[in-house]
């Protein structure tokens, strides 16, 4: 069974699409759950009206679902604690900068 290292590991494959970095970077990954292969990601957007909500979903579902004994993805969006964005990384910092957003 897939490790939850190796769950958030591969969650940097999925990117903000409007910001172009990694969600787990952003720190919008807030946790991961898992029972018997079933995984559960907890995580929220940097906004609640996020119209590219169910392309992230997808996405994270994409990276995580080949893991090994992975048999299920569910993405939980949850708002509370609400992102602000001293939750990035170091390294999302920097990509922001890049970005052209800091």
């Amino acid at each position: 069974m897939a490790t939850d290292e190796e769950i958030i590991t591969a969650m940097k494959q999925v990117e903000d699409p409007e910001l172009g970095v990694n969600v787990v970077d952003l720190g919008l990954v807030y946790g991961v759950e898992q029972d018997d292969g079933k995984v559960q990601i907890n995580m929220t957007l940097t906004s609640m009206g996020c119209p590219l909500t169910e392309q992230i979903m997808g996405d994270a579902q994409a990276v995580v679902g080949p893991l090994d004994g992975v048999e299920s993805v569910d993405v939980n969006f949850v708002w509370d604690p609400p992102w602000t964005p001293e939750k990035m990384t170091e390294e999302g910092r920097f990509m922001m900068k890049v970005m052209g957003f800091g």
